[in-house]
């Protein structure tokens, strides 16, 4: 493993610096100073989050998969540095409960992506384990509740993204080995193999990717480690090639990004160079037709490190359940953000949020202001 005296990872100010990795380094927000942005909504209350069953494992930097079955697989993550699991486990809507899976993944893994493929099966690919940056990949089969390798990646990479394409590929983007990476790569599911693509104009990590309705993919801000980008591109299918689009009004990393129904991308919160000293509330949103971003309305509490935990309701409405002890929901038809009835036992960060079938959403793990994960798990009703 990487030293974590490395500059990649040095905080001058930070007084406890846990993970090895800048995008999972978790600290003491004792010298922070968290301030809810006022609204004129912030008395308003929008479904409610209450406790459901507990996971067998305490997980942050994990991957939550809504599976055709209707179970939600929870893989790998890590509880602290050091602590990362090859573990995985089933949640049960109906029980309310986990249940470990009949075996273990290949590779112990956090921060990978797991990409739930036309077929059924998962993709896990990519993360940390305790020996760096992973280019491996396995796949999930519901069938068996077993785990199998895959073809692996051409790079190692942490804190990409992986989208699911029309074409049934899986497209992974940027993310991070020994710096931000601009390569891409298409994982086909007939061979079990990946192939290059084109490349980003800028190196990415800690970035997201958001499918448009025309089957491109925007992909937005990242950058390198504290030197957030406010640049955006988009990655056409038909082509394999990137293209710019936007910029962001603001500069930012480890954000949120969902596309909501009117086809236009709500970006959300994230952080600026100052990293956790710079978290953010203001949101914007991407308007596909003129490809420019617009400001859109500041949610009551900036977050960052939540881009698993947006989830698009089934009324069209966004419920943004990770990076703060609170869960707000947007509702863009009457342009508010609003908190939800109960919330989180504290702001938990890399936590993910899956909606299931029956329209409630599935909170599960994170690590707080200690960088130390839970076992707990939520339900959001709308």
């Amino acid at each position: 493993m990487r030293a974590i005296s490395s500059a990649r990872w040095r905080f001058a100010t930070v007084p406890r610096a846990l993970l090895t990795s800048g995008v999972w380094v978790g600290m003491s927000l004792a010298s922070a100073h968290f301030r809810a942005v006022p609204t004129t909504n912030s008395t308003i209350s929008v479904g409610e989050v209450t406790p459901t069953g507990v996971m067998t494992t305490a997980r942050s930097g994990h991957t939550a998969s809504l599976l055709p079955n209707g179970l939600v697989l929870i893989a790998g993550g890590m509880k602290r540095n050091g602590s990362i699991f090859g573990t995985a486990e089933l949640y049960d809507p109906a029980t309310g409960r986990f249940r470990p899976t009949s075996d273990s993944m290949k590779t112990p893994r956090v921060g990978h992506s797991a990409t739930v493929l036309a077929d059924g099966r998962v993709l896990l690919e990519g993360g940390w384990n305790a020996n760096g940056t992973l280019a491996s990949a396995e796949l999930y089969d519901p069938g068996s509740n077993g785990f199998r390798a895959t073809g692996g990646m051409a790079s190692r990479r942490g804190d990409f993204t992986a989208t699911l394409l029309a074409s049934g590929k899986v497209l992974v983007v940027g993310g991070e080995d020994q710096a931000a990476l601009a390569t891409s790569e298409l994982y086909n599911p007939l061979t079990g193999t990946f192939s290059a693509t084109g490349s980003m104009h800028a190196g990415r990590t800690m970035h997201t990717a958001t499918q448009q309705a025309n089957g491109k993919v925007l992909i937005v801000g990242g950058g390198a480690y504290e030197h957030p980008l406010a640049s955006a591109e988009l990655y056409d299918p038909g082509s394999g090639t990137f293209s710019v689009t936007g910029p962001m009004r603001v500069a930012r990393y480890k954000h949120g990004a969902i596309r909501l129904p009117d086809s236009t991308v709500l970006v959300l919160g994230g952080s600026d160079a100052r990293d956790w000293q710079g978290l953010q509330a203001s949101t914007e949103l991407y308007d596909p037709r003129g490809g420019v971003f617009a400001t859109s309305v500041a949610m009551q509490f900036p977050r960052f490190k939540f881009p698993a935990a947006l989830v698009l309701l089934a009324n069209g409405q966004v419920l943004i359940a990770g990076g703060a002890e609170q869960p707000e929901v947007y509702d863009p038809r009457r342009h508010l953000v609003m908190a939800t009835t109960g919330r989180l036992d504290a702001a938990r960060y890399y936590s993910t949020a899956t909606r299931l079938n029956d329209g409630r959403v599935l909170i599960t793990g994170g690590y707080d202001r200690t960088s130390v994960a839970t076992d707990l798990a939520w339900i959001y009703r709308p």
